[in-house]
Formats: C-alpha cells, structure tokens, sequence
C-alpha cells in the first residue's frame, strides 16, 4: 500500500511538473510571438535563436520528466502484471458504477 501511496504521490509531483513546464513554455512563447510583429534582420535572428533555445529546453525538461515518469509507469505494470485479476475486477468495479450512474440519468 505504501508503494502505491508513494507512485500516486510521484505521479502527481510529475503532472505538476509537467503542467509547470508547459504553462512556462506557452508563456515565452507568447511573449516571444508580440515582440516579433515589428523585427527584421538581426533582431529576426536573435529572436529565431531565443525560440529555438526554448524548443530545445523544453525537449530536455519533456525528456527528463519522460525519466521521472518512467519508474511510475514501470511499477504500475508491475503490479497489473503481478495482480491481473485484482486489476480486472476493479476495472470490472469502476465499469459498474459509471454503468449505474449514467443509467441514472435517463
């Protein structure tokens, strides 16, 4: 229980992580788009440079949030491995009440 408590809890650091990243991306890449409107030549290249400096940290961070992820996704198909019957029944379990409830509406 605790290891599953502990994979959630890395789970949820990564898709902050990852959230944080690409909110930080889109922000300098919309700062980025208006003050590029009015440049030409040099300042064009300089710009260029910036946005492909960004492009290439943002696929590092994808990568290393890909490694960080990677022991999660690991340990959960080692326990649906390990418990393929477990994981069946829940599945079967959480299919029966979004069954019910959406029954319930009509």
């Amino acid at each position: 229980m605790a290891r599953k408590t502990a994979a959630l809890a890395d789970s949820d650091q990564i898709k902050d992580q990852v959230f944080s990243e690409l909110q930080a991306l889109i922000e300098e890449s919309e700062k980025l788009l208006s003050e590029s409107a009015a440049l030409v030549g040099e300042e064009a290249e300089t710009l260029r440079a910036q946005v492909s400096l960004k492009l290439r940290q943002a696929r590092e961070a994808a990568g290393q949030v890909r490694a960080k992820a990677q022991p999660v996704v690991d340990a959960t198909q080692d326990y649906i491995g390990g418990h393929p019957w477990q994981t069946v029944a829940v599945s079967a379990g959480f299919g029966l009440v979004i069954g019910l409830l959406l029954g319930r509406r009509h």
